[in-house]
Order: C-alpha cells, then sequence, then structure tokens
C-alpha cells in the first residue's frame, strides 16, 4: 500500500496527544508528537515531508503563532488546527492567513483522519511538483520541452542533440498532437541560429491563392488588394529557421517553386524581377506519408528528397504509456499554476483509467485533459472518470480481449510504481502489495526491467 504520510502533532496536552497519535497510527500514518511548539519547529523545513497537526490554545507560543511561523518555512506545509468551542473564530482567521483546516473539539476521529488524508495528498502534490520543476530546471532545453523517459523519446531528443546545430532539412513524421512543432522549437533553440527569429507556417491554413504571396511575399501593386509591400515567410525567416507545418498539404503548383527557392537559396516577391538571397534552415512536418503522397502524384518527388535530408518520427502516447503518469503530472502542475488551482494527485482507479484510454489526440488531448481535470469542481476521484466518459470505448482502450486490455493496465500501474520509486521493488512491492517472485514474473511477462527506471 502507498505510505499515507507523515504527522507532526503538537498539542501539550498528554492525553490528547497519546490518543490522536494511536488512531492516526492506527491508520497508518508515521507520527512524531511534540508537547511544545517552538520544539516542533526545529523538525520543519522546506523538504518536509507530511502535515502539521497543532492545538490552538498551548502556553509559550500558541497555535496561530505557530502556523505563522510555519508559513515563514515553507507556506505551503498543511497546518491543521484543533480548537476549543471559543476558538472557532480565531480558526477561521488563521484559514484565512493561510492555515490549511481547522477542527473543532470534540471531534469524531474519523472526521480527523479524513482531513489528515486530505491535507497529506496535497503536501505529496507540492513535493512531486517541487521535484518535477527543478528536475526540468536542471535538464537541458530538450528535456524541458520533450518531457518523457520512453526510450522513444530518450531517442528522439539525443536525435535532435545530434543534429541541431547543422544545416541539413528535416523532416518531422508524426500524427496530430504528436508535438512536431514543440520538435522544430527544439532543433532551433539547439542550433546557432537560435538567436534569430523561428517562424512557423501551417501550410493547410493557407488559401492555394495566397499561398505564393505568403510565402514569397509582394510588391505594391502585384494584384488587386496589394496595397503595400509584403515581405513573405521566407525571407521574413532568413538566417533562422522556417518550419512549414503540414507541407503536404502545399499545392502541387508551388512545389516547384518551393524546390527552385531552396536550391538557389534565394526567393523573388510577386511582381518583382530581382532575385533576394535568403539563408534559412527548413524543417517540415507531415501527419500523412509523403511516400505514399509522391506515389500518388499528390507531392514532387524531387521535393521530397529536399526536405527529407534527416527524418524523425515522433511515437504516439500509445507507443509511450509508461510515461502517461510523468505528463499528466507535469501538465496538471502548469495548468495548477496557471489557474490558481489544486492539483490533487490521480489515485490508483484514476491511473488506470488514465493509462486505460486510447489518446487518439496525443500530447496535446492529454494536455488538454490535465487543465479540464484541474479546473473541475468534481471530486478528484470522479473528475477523470467522467471526463474520459468511461461509457464510451476508448474509456477502456479499443480493441483486444479483456486479458489483453487488463495487461496493459497493469503494465502501466507497475511501470508507474517503478517510476516514482526509481526502481526500487522493494518499495514497489509494498505499494501493490505483490510478492516479490509474483512480481518478477509480472515484469517478465510484461516486458519491465527496473534498471530502465533507476
Amino acid at each position: 500500500m502507498t505510505d499515507p504520510g507523515h504527522v507532526l502533532l503538537v498539542d501539550d496536552e498528554e492525553a490528547m496527544r497519546t490518543a490522536t497519535t494511536q488512531w492516526l497510527a492506527l491508520a497508518g500514518f508515521a507520527v512524531t508528537a511534540r508537547a511544545d511548539a517552538a520544539a516542533a519547529l526545529a523538525l520543519l523545513d522546506v523538504d518536509f515531508d507530511g502535515i502539521v497537526i497543532s492545538d490552538v490554545k498551548m502556553p509559550r507560543m500558541d497555535g496561530l503563532a505557530f502556523q505563522q511561523a510555519i508559513a515563514r518555512i515553507d507556506p505551503e506545509i498543511p497546518v491543521l488546527l484543533v480548537t476549543g468551542h471559543g476558538d472557532v473564530a480565531m480558526a477561521v482567521e488563521a484559514m484565512r492567513n493561510g492555515a490549511y483546516d481547522f477542527v473543532e473539539k470534540p471531534y469524531a476521529p474519523d472526521r480527523l483522519l479524513d482531513m489528515v488524508r486530505r491535507a497529506t495528498g496535497t503536501r505529496r502534490l507540492v513535493l512531486e511538483n517541487r521535484s518535477l520543476r527543478r528536475r526540468l530546471d536542471e535538464a537541458s532545453g530538450i528535456e524541458r520541452r520533450l518531457v518523457g523517459n520512453a526510450p522513444a523519446i530518450r531517442r528522439l531528443r539525443q536525435e535532435i542533440a545530434d543534429i541541431a546545430d547543422t544545416p541539413a532539412s528535416v523532416l518531422i513524421e508524426g500524427a496530430t498532437g504528436t508535438g512536431k512543432e514543440v520538435v522544430a522549437r527544439c532543433l532551433h533553440e539547439a542550433s546557432s541560429r537560435a538567436r534569430a527569429r523561428f517562424v512557423a507556417v501551417n501550410c493547410a491554413a493557407i488559401p492555394e491563392t495566397m499561398f505564393e504571396s505568403e510565402l514569397f511575399g509582394h510588391e505594391a501593386g502585384a494584384f488587386t488588394g496589394a496595397h503595400k509591400r509584403r515581405i513573405g515567410q521566407l525571407e521574413h525567416a532568413s538566417g533562422g529557421t522556417l518550419f512549414l507545418d503540414e507541407i503536404g498539404s502545399m499545392p502541387l503548383a508551388l512545389q516547384a517553386k518551393v524546390l527552385r527557392a531552396l536550391q538557389e537559396r534565394e526567393i523573388v516577391r510577386v511582381g518583382a524581377n530581382d532575385p533576394i538571397r535568403v539563408d534559412i534552415r527548413l524543417v517540415s512536418a507531415t501527419n500523412v506519408n509523403l511516400a505514399d503522397a509522391v506515389a500518388a502524384g499528390r507531392f514532387r518527388s524531387d521535393l521530397y528528397y529536399r526536405l527529407n535530408v534527416v527524418e524523425l518520427r515522433l511515437p504516439t502516447l500509445a507507443e509511450r504509456k509508461d510515461d502517461l503518469p510523468l505528463l499528466f503530472d507535469y501538465f496538471a502542475a502548469e495548468a495548477a499554476r496557471v489557474y490558481e488551482r489544486a492539483a490533487p494527485p490521480l489515485d490508483p482507479g484514476s491511473l488506470a483509467l488514465l493509462t486505460a484510454h486510447n489518446w487518439p489526440g496525443n500530447v496535446r488531448e492529454l494536455k488538454n485533459m490535465a487543465e479540464r481535470y484541474v479546473l473541475s469542481s468534481l471530486p478528484p476521484t470522479e473528475r477523470l472518470d467522467t471526463l474520459l466518459g468511461r461509457h464510451e470505448p476508448d474509456a477502456v482502450g479499443h480493441g483486444g480481449t479483456l486479458a489483453e486490455r487488463m495487461a496493459t493496465v497493469e503494465r502501466s500501474l507497475i511501470a508507474d510504481s517503478l517510476r516514482r520509486h526509481h526502481g526500487n521493488i522493494q518499495a514497489v512491492m509494498d505499494e501493490l502489495g505483490l510478492p516479490r517472485r509474483t512480481l518478477n514474473q509480472k515484469m517478465l511477462n510484461l516486458g519491465l526491467d527496473r534498471r530502465d527506471y533507476l
């Protein structure tokens, strides 16, 4: 089972201290008890992995002063205040000043336990998000943009690092939502052109009649409505990187002009005669197979080979399901920061739904789902279930027998536990309640290796 968490209990009454410690210990919490707030403060720092329960009425330093002192150490340590009947107004004021919650004496142990569970879950999320941010801050630019530990993503990051600072044209192939523009920006930012412009053009969004003007620019009076000179995207990107997204949508009639511009490194504006030199690094992207388009006569073979000096293939989420929990946590943490909302951690049931879903929209769909999860007002255990709509086929995965679908969920749960415990087999055994021999056999059957998570 998952470790419920650590509780620092502060109460000057020995009987109350002993009883509360016993309740919490029976529920699985690790409890450190102190009779004095000042002594308890010495145990706290920004990496404290638990919460604080404090009585309000105490000698020397009362609970309110204690809470304020904790906030100066780390305002995100949850503090639960235990109050007498006459202290409720004070406790409400303390919550306005940052206390997590309060409970009034006499209280039912189950009510306190419920509060403690919620507070420890909040603290765990805070520490996980901080750890993630630290890892991302320490990572290179590519690792910050392309989050994940799947072999396909690690290989992609290495390929980008190998070719980023070269003039080679790159063709990025990947399904919708896999992050093709993110990869293009990584190539630009890791190159010597990083200080120059990165110009992105969505070929599918440009009307065919405007394509030539959009790419090459035009002179004033070149056509009706051309009231002044316009610089085209190739000229605008000179010195930097030009990213042509959905390159397969480029009109066939224009492809010869683009090819010539790439070969000669010069363009001629519409309505002009004089060529203009351009210095661009070209990165293209497609969500269709361009080789098939060439065979069908929809795309010029000579342009295809000019674009495809280096080819990068982006994996779908279905090919990197072990990264789902990490990516979801990352996007949820970002959404929590932007929207100033809490991002509750996923419970095991929600995690199973996350990993069983088909994710046809790939990373883009997952990012949107994480934002909706953070913005939802439903109880955390119901959010993902409702947002995914478990009555829909995708919520339990498309195709495959029941055994195959269960194996997918089982693999994701074990892989997630290995990731969070950094390959510590004993910790995974404890969390999932599996004997070593059973866990080893499941990992062997499911193709999991603890060395990938160290």
